[in-house]
């Protein structure tokens, strides 16, 4: 049977209701999930390890006498690595080192150092950037192994300077993933537990007699999974919640039709939620696109998923041109842009609102979610509107630094002071006036008392 792919021309009228439609897509309101996990969460943080051990049993059918049953040992990942088969090795080898590399680059290039400046009065004023203590990877784990997953989340926090990266990969029946494990082991990763769902999330979050509570989590996973990040925010930071998984590619026509049309299929496979769109100014190429797609369809071993994807939430959208192409992909703020034309530097310039950009027709977006460099965790669902890819940064918090000199606590006082008496807040304005020698007669008496008093305590 052919794809049934919506087709949408830009210059309709209803055109901006019907691309609403194709993007339109809510998470799904579970109450029945919801409450799950916060019952879930709730046993974890009341009795820990004996929660956990209770789920794992229940979710993944491993009947562990302890958590120490559930805890892979360094040992067990190094070996996961030496036994590789040597080109798989090879090319995990390569992907981490080319992730490494980028990351290094962007701690460099996006504010990772601390900085700061003197002004003239000697007030010193600055930001000192320092890395979390502690993070938590979740990992899926189950009917999919993602170690270009642990690459991507556990790197960039070691080159952050994270001191211990924590991560949680659900083995169901016990089947612990090789490549996941020596993915683990090339990054850095310091513990790994083979729990997961929920109670890896609460674990991570609350900390049990044997898993630390961590001060970020950072990973994709299910529906249940999802919920409980969004539920244990703000006790722990958390990277994202990310929705299906969307390409949008923009082509003059001048691409191969099969290449766009694998493209749009490496997404579609990964559910049935995930979105791809084609916007192409030739309506003759939209349709040597959709005969493509049709005569690739049959050889994916996951077709079935492809197919539900394209014809639930695919689109090939006609448009004037590609100037109209890149304000609607604007709109649309995509995870994943691919802009497959000539020269497409100079449309990548009229893009604002994109999780990756991916340019030129030999730049396929499976090559960014592997082993290009750049990280492969993006905004999805429009998010990229208003947040980035998941990076060094995400791994650091800034302090400010405020040193005030003598001659400044005389000028930043007065206007502090002033706001605060406007605020009501006297004890604010107060403690500013006694740092001004203008306002406070007892000011050189209390600093020369502050000198006596350091110097006696330098004697004794």
């Amino acid at each position: 049977m052919p794809l049934n792919i919506r087709k949408l021309d830009a210059s309709a009228p209803d055109f901006a209701a019907s691309l609403r439609a194709v993007l339109a897509f809510e998470a799904e309101d579970d109450r029945a999930i919801d409450a799950a996990v916060a019952d879930i969460l709730l046993d974890v943080r009341k009795r820990g390890d004996a929660a956990v051990l209770d789920y794992t049993r229940r979710f993944d059918r491993i009947d562990a006498a302890d958590m120490a049953a559930l805890e892979i040992s360094s040992t067990e990942l190094d070996a996961a690595l030496e036994g590789l088969e040597p080109t798989r090795r090879a090319a995990l080898e390569a992907a981490a080192s080319r992730v490494r590399a980028f990351h290094e680059k962007q701690k460099i290039e996006c504010g990772s150092h601390s900085w700061q400046y003197a002004e003239a009065d000697g007030t010193v004023l600055g930001q000192r950037v320092t890395p979390l203590d502690r993070v938590g990877l979740y990992v899926p784990g189950g009917k999919a192994a993602y170690p270009s997953s642990v690459l991507m989340n556990a790197i960039p926090a070691q080159v952050a300077g994270v001191s211990e990266i924590i991560m949680t990969v659900p083995t169901p029946g016990g089947a612990r993933n090789p490549l996941v494990l020596a993915a683990a082991s090339l990054a850095g990763v310091n513990r790994v537990f083979a729990i997961g769902g929920a109670q890896a999330v609460g674990a991570l979050a609350y900390g049990t007699a044997t898993v630390p509570a961590v001060d970020k989590i950072v990973g994709p996973g299910n529906a249940y999974v999802a919920c409980a990040k969004r539920r244990v925010f703000g006790t722990v930071g958390i990277d994202m919640i990310a929705g299906p998984s969307e390409i949008l590619v923009i082509c003059d026509g001048t691409t191969d039709p099969h290449w766009i049309a694998m493209d749009l299929f490496s997404q579609a496979e990964h559910d049935e939620l995930a979105q791809s769109i084609l916007l192409c100014p030739d309506e003759g190429f939209i349709g040597r696109v959709e005969a493509a797609a049709n005569a690739l369809l049959g050889d994916m071993p996951r077709s079935a998923t492809i197919r539900a994807s394209l014809e639930g939430r695919g689109a090939f959208i006609k448009v004037r041109d590609l100037a109209e192409a890149c304000r609607i992909a604007n709109d649309i703020a995509p995870e994943h842009l691919e802009i497959s034309t000539q020269d497409p530097q100079q449309w990548a310039a009229r893009i604002r609102h994109a999780g990756a950009i991916f340019l030129g027709r030999f730049t396929s977006e499976s090559l960014g979610d592997y082993c290009a460099g750049p990280n492969h965790v993006l905004p999805t669902s429009r998010t990229a509107r208003f947040s980035s890819p998941l990076g060094v940064y995400d791994f650091t918090k800034r302090s400010s630094i405020i040193e005030v000199s003598r001659a400044g606590a005389e000028t930043l006082g007065e206007i502090a002071a002033e706001l605060a008496y406007g605020e009501g807040l006297q004890a604010h304005a107060r403690s500013a006036e006694f740092r001004m020698p203008a306002r406070n007669a007892d000011f050189e008496d209390q600093v020369e008392g502050d000198r006596n008093g350091a110097s006696a305590g330098e004697q004794r």
